[in-house]
C-alpha cells in the first residue's frame, strides 16, 4: 500500500516493490499495489504514480501478474475492487 499523498514515500515504496518482485519465493504470486488516500486534494494523479513507479517497465519485466488499484480507506472508494481482487486471487 502506497500513500499517494506523500511524494517522499514513493521512492521507498518502489524499492520495496522491486524487492518483493525479485524474491524467488514470490515468482508465482499475484501482486496488488494499492495507492491509498485518493480522497485527499494533494494526491498525485494515477498517471503520475504510474510514471514515478515506472510501472510499465516493472510490469513488462516482472514474472508476476501485477494489479494497481486506487483506494480511499477513509471514504471506502475502491475497497470493493480490492476485496474482489483478494477473492479472485485467494486460491492462486
Amino acid at each position: 500500500m502506497v500513500d499517494s499523498a506523500n511524494i517522499f514515500q514513493v521512492s521507498s515504496s518502489c524499492i520495496q516493490l522491486l524487492s518483493v518482485l525479485s524474491a524467488p519465493s514470490l515468482n508465482a504470486a499475484s501482486v496488488l499495489v494499492i495507492f491509498n488516500k485518493r480522497d485527499l486534494p494533494c494526491t498525485m494523479s494515477p498517471m503520475e504514480m504510474r510514471s514515478l513507479f515506472r510501472m510499465d517497465d516493472i510490469i513488462a519485466s516482472g514474472a508476476q501478474p501485477i494489479t494497481m488499484l486506487e483506494v480511499s480507506a477513509r471514504s471506502g472508494t475502491g475497497l470493493k475492487e480490492v476485496l474482489g481482487w483478494l477473492d479472485s486471487n485467494a486460491s492462486k
